[in-house]
């Protein structure tokens, strides 16, 4: 299994584990909270079939990486991505991020430039800034996300069961294997396998990740100098629109945001 080595924390190391397929531009896939690498398994074939070389890793504290006690911010988040740049010598890259995956992506191109990417994509963006604040009147409000981190506390199985049936709206996409439509849609089990992933997570990652949401990410947008494509949905339970993407095209130069109405599709 291959990993990269980010730091130590007495006497482990702190590794992340990655995944390298096929030959072509690069495409670097950076998995949403609570999941892994392994969340993008429906990408990876399609982008492999279209010549791509595609790389996704575990976030440290997800998946088959290492989870360690520190380190769960967007500066850590982002210096282990580009350790992981420098290792594979990646160049002309896209960065691709969903979701939590979105700060990686924000965070990097602010901090280390564009040198190795060429493109990026945000789908289901965390920035701008998720916080609401007197400068800020779009956020949301702290109480939302003390509330999450009270329920991760206190029992985080079964906010991990809450989180999904929000994060994949089962209420409304839920498939049926009887219905040739409605097999499409999302399966109970795919829903339990991404519950054994996040459970499979480090315990303080899990908590330690809230915060990072309200990370400030209104200075980094601006130096974010590749075309950018922005993908979000109406009906995002997790993010918002009116308080991630909506926001974003006046803020990333040469960017464009697509979206999706849920309500419009079901007329």
């Amino acid at each position: 299994m291959p990993y990269v080595t980010v730091g130590q924390e007495n006497s482990a190391s702190i590794d992340i584990y990655y995944e390298d397929f096929g030959v072509g531009q690069p495409v670097v896939l950076i998995h949403g909270f609570p999941l892994s690498g392994h969340s993008w398994e429906k990408q990876v074939g399609v982008l492999l079939k279209e010549g791509y070389r595609v790389i996704t890793y575990h976030r440290r504290g997800f998946g088959d990486s290492s989870q360690p006690s520190s380190g769960y911010d967007y500066d850590t988040f982002a210096a282990d991505l580009d350790t992981l740049m420098t290792k594979l010598d990646l160049r002309n890259a896209v960065l691709v991020g969903f979701s939590m995956g979105t700060g990686e992506v924000t965070r990097y191109l602010g901090k280390y430039g564009s040198e190795r990417v060429s493109k990026a994509v945000l789908m289901g963006p965390v920035p701008p800034f998720l916080l609401k604040t007197d400068d800020n009147p779009e956020g949301v409000p702290q109480s939302i996300f003390d509330g999450i981190m009270k329920a991760i506390a206190e029992d985080r199985p079964a906010y991990l069961s809450t989180f999904l049936k929000d994060f994949f709206n089962v209420d409304v996409f839920l498939g049926d294997s009887r219905s040739e439509r409605l097999r499409q849609r999302i399966s109970n089990e795919a829903v339990q396998m991404s519950w054994n992933v996040a459970a499979g997570a480090s315990a303080k990652a899990t908590l330690d990740c809230v915060p990072s949401w309200l990370t400030d990410f209104r200075d980094d947008l601006p130096r974010i100098d590749v075309p950018t494509l922005i993908i979000h949905g109406d009906a995002d339970r997790i993010l918002p629109l009116e308080s991630t993407a909506a926001r974003l095209p006046k803020l990333i130069k040469n960017s464009q945001l697509v979206g999706h109405s849920w309500r419009a599709s079901c007329h």
